[in-house]
């Protein structure tokens, strides 16, 4: 009886001693991890605080963290100076949301499409594509700015929307995110549509799209802030053509006397993009924990 109970006592605290270790690891994580928020959250705290500030308060030194007299004053003067130019406000709203909307359809769908053909479907030269494609995902995009604005010059799309939209269509990384995901549908599932009839373009569309909406969720979240921020750098100078990012910098060009409309700009420049990834994070976490594919 009395070994009995040692060993019982002796699983006891070996039970109760692996929980401890989990609690503390679980501890360890989420204090890491909101450590890592409060770091990751605090530039877009700063934007806010510094668009609340009065000019009286951009001038004090050591600057503050917090706002001693909040006022929306930098949001009215940046309404009005937008106001005051000669292209309308909402001139640079549609052009932001015209390019911003065009680029995510067609990122969705050129990625969606040539990620179906490179993980599905076999051809010569697939894998020497998947390699390039690995290879195209280690260049920065001003690595291409000259050949982009030799190509843009040929074909006659300077100053037009084609110079904004066409060179951002193509995203290696999220065609290499959408591969990645096709490739863990089942090749049975398409043997079945194939035997039911279905060609290779309904195949995609009906049959594989349906499945990758985390995927496809990722790839709007990540297409919509990329071009939310497109500028057109020197492909673009019509005033009217401009994208509101472009309005934002011309803004902040001022000096410091303009540093609170900066950042009132800043700020609502900031809130489609997350407003876009919180719609979409919430659809991504709910399709991943009651959706899967069982071969």
């Amino acid at each position: 009886m009395a070994k009995k109970e040692k060993v019982y006592g002796t699983h006891l605290k070996v039970s109760t001693k692996r929980a401890g270790h989990r609690i503390g690891g679980t501890v360890g994580i989420f204090v890491f991890l909101l450590v890592l928020a409060l770091f990751m959250a605090l530039p877009i705290y700063l934007a806010v605080v510094m668009s609340l500030k009065p000019v009286q308060e951009l001038f004090v030194f050591p600057p503050k963290l917090y706002v001693i007299d909040p006022t929306l004053s930098n949001y009215s003067a940046m309404f009005r100076l937008c106001s005051d130019l000669w292209v309308p406000f909402s001139r640079y709203v549609f052009n932001s949301v015209f390019v911003t909307v065009s680029v995510t359809v067609c990122q969705v769908v050129f990625s969606a499409m040539a990620a179906f053909c490179l993980a599905k479907v076999r051809f010569p030269g697939a894998k020497a594509i998947n390699a390039i494609i690995v290879v195209a995902l280690l260049y920065q995009s001003n690595v291409i700015y000259i050949m982009q604005y030799m190509v843009m010059a040929k074909m006659g799309m300077i100053d037009t929307y084609w110079a904004l939209i066409l060179p951002s269509v193509a995203a290696p990384m999220n065609l290499f995110l959408m591969r990645q995901s096709m490739t863990q549908v089942p090749d049975a599932m398409i043997e079945a549509a194939k035997v039911d009839g279905a060609g290779m373009f309904r195949i995609c569309w009906q049959v594989v799209m349906p499945n990758q909406k985390p995927a496809l969720m990722t790839v709007i979240i990540f297409s919509f802030q990329a071009a939310w921020n497109i500028q057109g750098g020197t492909l673009v100078f019509s005033e009217s053509l401009k994208t509101l990012p472009t309005v934002v910098q011309q803004a902040a060009s001022a000096g410091l006397a303009r540093a609170g409309v900066a950042m009132a700009a800043a700020v609502f420049m900031l809130v489609p993009p997350i407003v876009i990834f919180m719609l979409a994070q919430r659809q991504v976490i709910e399709t991943m924990a009651h959706s899967g594919i069982k071969d």
